[in-house]
């Protein structure tokens, strides 16, 4: 089950609560009778180890090679210079 946050808008306490999907979410401060707002927070879902997109199938390298690029245009400019 899902751990869910809830902010009160009269009093300000964070609250969290677990719930199953099909609960109806809260909707009044325990502390104050004030209006919950739900959060929206940080996940704590990691993938760790191999076998993952991240780890194994990215492509790690840039798309298409600048260094060439770079380097095709640093021979021109001194070309270019000499020839001046």
């Amino acid at each position: 089950m899902p751990i869910y946050e809830y902010r009160c808008t009269k009093c300000g306490r964070i609250e969290e609560v677990l719930q199953k999907f099909s609960d109806k979410p809260l909707s009044t401060c325990k502390y104050c009778s004030g209006k919950l707002q739900k959060i929206i927070s940080h996940s704590t879902f990691h993938l760790k180890g191999t076998g993952w997109y991240v780890t194994d199938y990215a492509n790690k390298s840039p798309s298409h090679d600048t260094s060439r690029k770079v380097d095709s245009e640093k021979k021109k400019e001194s070309k270019e210079s000499k020839n001046d």
